[in-house]
C-alpha cells in the first residue's frame, strides 16, 4: 500500500514510524522533515495549497492519505481528495469546524448538553475586556480560530484577562482567528487527553494521555503547543474513561451527525476531571501533538488496519492492541520558544540514540543546512522512552534528552511526574474562589 502523510512535525514523524514499523507500507510525506526522510520519501509541497497536495497524491498513485495537522483538514483537504476518488483519513471541512471554531464547539456543547464550562462569546474587544474586568475571577480566554495550540490564555486575574483580550482581539496576534473569542470559567481539576477513532457511527477509544502545555516545570509560564506527554495518563480513577465516552465523545459524535456533519477519523477531547465530573475543554480533529508521540509507540495495531476500519465503516469490529507499558515524551525546544524560537543552531550527538524501539527520537522542527542538522522550529525534537513503569520510561527519555545537544536547548524536567503538587498561581486562585 502506498501512503502519503501530510505534515512536517513530530506527530507526522511518529505516524511515519508507526506505519513503517507496523504496517509495511510504501511511505511518502509532504513536506516531511529530515527524520521522516529516514523512513519515507519526502515531497516538497506547500500543504496550505490544497490543490497541490491533491496533485501530489494523484501523481504518487496513493492508496491512502493520512493528514496530521488541523489546518489542512479545516481547509477541506479530505473533501478535495475524496472528490478525486482518493482515500483520506480524517474529517471533512464541515466536521473539522469542531476544532476550527471554538465558538462552534461551545455552542454545539450547549445545544446538545455535552458537559463543558460556562462561557460567553464576544466579537467586540471592548465588551469582552469590560466583562473580564467585572468578573474579577480566573477565566480562560480563547481565540475562536486555529492558533497552533497557542490561542488560549488562562488568566488568574482581571489584568491578565484584559491583556489576553487585547492580544487576541485588538492586536490580532493570530490574525482573524482572534476576531471572535470565547471567555469561559476556569474549572479546577486534572486535565486529560482522550482519543477515539470513529467511522461516524461507532467509536473505539484509545488509551488516555496527559499533555504538559505550559513552558516551565510545575505548569508555570506561557501555554505552548505541548512540552511533553505521558501515556497511559497516570492516576485516572476507574470508570472515568467510560464516563468520558458516554457523556462526551459519543454525544459529540451524535450531535455532529444531527448537524449534518458526520465525523470520521480521530476525535480528540481535551477533558478536565472536575469535582462534579468530566467536562470537555476542547475538541481536536486529529491526533494530538505531542500525545501521538507517546501513544503510537504503545499501539500494536497497524494504523492501516485502523484507517481501513474507519473508511469502510467497520469500527465496531476493531479491537485495538496495546503494549502493557508506559511512554514518556519530552519535547526539546529552541531558545526563545514559544514566542520567538531561534533557528539555525546545530544539533549534535543525535546519533547517540540507542537504535531500539524503547528510546525513540521524533523530529519536530529540524532542517539540514550545509550538511548539518539544525533547529528549524519551536519544538525541535521529541524524545520518547518506554518501559514497564513511568520511572523506567522517564529514565530512558531523559537519558537520551541529556545526550542530545544544541545551543539554547529548552525542556521541562517534570514530564510524567504525577499531577504537579506545586500549584500554579492560576490554580491557587481557582482553589480560593471554589472555597
Amino acid at each position: 500500500m502506498r501512503v502519503l502523510i501530510v505534515g512536517s512535525g513530530g506527530r507526522e514523524h511518529a505516524l511515519a514510524w508507526a506505519l513503517h514499523s507496523r504496517g509495511g507500507a510504501t511511505l511518502f510525506c509532504t513536506p516531511g522533515n529530515p527524520g521522516i526522510a529516514t523512513v519515507a520519501d519526502c515531497i516538497p509541497c506547500d500543504i496550505s495549497d490544497t490543490g497541490a497536495v491533491v496533485a501530489a497524491a494523484e501523481h504518487l498513485s496513493t492508496d491512502l492519505v493520512m493528514i496530521g495537522p488541523e489546518a489542512p483538514l479545516a481547509a477541506g483537504l479530505v473533501d478535495a481528495l475524496s472528490a478525486r476518488g482518493l482515500r483520506a483519513f480524517g474529517p471533512t471541512r464541515a466536521a473539522s469546524e469542531l476544532e476550527a471554531s471554538k465558538v462552534f464547539m461551545k455552542t454545539l456543547c450547549a445545544r446538545y448538553e455535552i458537559p463543558t464550562a460556562p462561557f460567553r462569546v464576544f466579537d467586540d474587544g471592548e465588551a469582552a475586556a469590560a466583562y473580564v474586568r467585572r468578573a474579577a475571577r480566573p477565566l480562560a480566554v480563547k481565540a475562536d480560530g486555529l492558533c497552533a495550540g497557542k490561542g488560549v490564555v488562562v488568566a488568574g486575574s482581571a489584568d491578565e484577562g484584559v491583556a489576553a483580550v487585547e492580544t487576541l482581539m485588538l492586536r490580532r496576534r493570530f490574525g482573524d482567528a482572534g476576531a471572535r473569542i470565547v471567555v469561559e470559567e476556569v474549572l479546577p481539576g486534572r486535565e486529560l487527553s482522550v482519543f477515539a477513532v470513529t467511522d461516524g457511527v461507532d467509536l473505539v477509544p484509545l488509551i488516555a494521555a496527559r499533555d504538559y502545555k505550559r513552558l516551565g516545570d510545575g505548569d508555570r509560564g506561557p501555554n505552548t503547543g505541548g512540552m511533553g506527554a505521558v501515556a497511559p495518563a497516570p492516576g485516572v480513577p476507574d470508570g472515568v474513561l467510560d464516563r468520558i465516552v458516554d457523556e462526551i465523545l459519543a454525544p459529540a459524535l451524535w450531535a455532529m451527525a444531527q448537524e449534518g456533519r458526520t465525523y470520521r477519523g480521530v476525535l480528540f477531547a481535551g477533558v478536565m476531571l472536575a469535582p462534579d465530573g468530566p467536562r470537555v475543554l476542547e475538541f481536536n480533529v486529529r491526533f494530538g501533538d505531542p500525545e501521538a508521540q507517546a501513544l503510537l509507540p504503545l499501539l500494536e495495531t497497524s494504523l492501516l488496519e485502523i484507517a481501513d476500519a474507519v473508511l469502510a465503516g467497520h469500527v465496531s469490529r476493531l479491537a485495538l492492541r496495546w503494549r502493557a507499558e508506559t511512554a514518556v515524551c519530552v519535547a526539546l525546544c529552541a531558545a526563545g520558544y514559544p514566542d520567538r524560537p531561534r533557528a539555525g543552531d546545530v544539533i549534535e550527538r543525535l546519533d547517540a540514540a540507542p537504535g531500539d524501539d524503547r528510546t525513540l527520537v521524533f523530529h519536530a522542527g529540524t532542517a539540514v543546512r550545509d550538511g548539518r542538522l539544525v533547529t528549524a522550529g519551536g519544538r525541535v525534537l521529541n524524545v520518547v522512552g518506554t518501559g514497564g513503569s513511568v520511572g523506567e520510561a522517564r529514565s530512558r527519555a531523559y537519558g537520551m534528552a541529556a545526550r542530545i545537544d544544541f545551543a539554547g536547548k529548552t525542556l521541562r524536567r517534570d514530564i510524567g511526574i504525577g499531577w504537579h503538587p506545586v500549584m500554579t498561581e492560576t490554580a491557587q486562585a481557582v482553589e480560593e474562589v471554589s472555597r
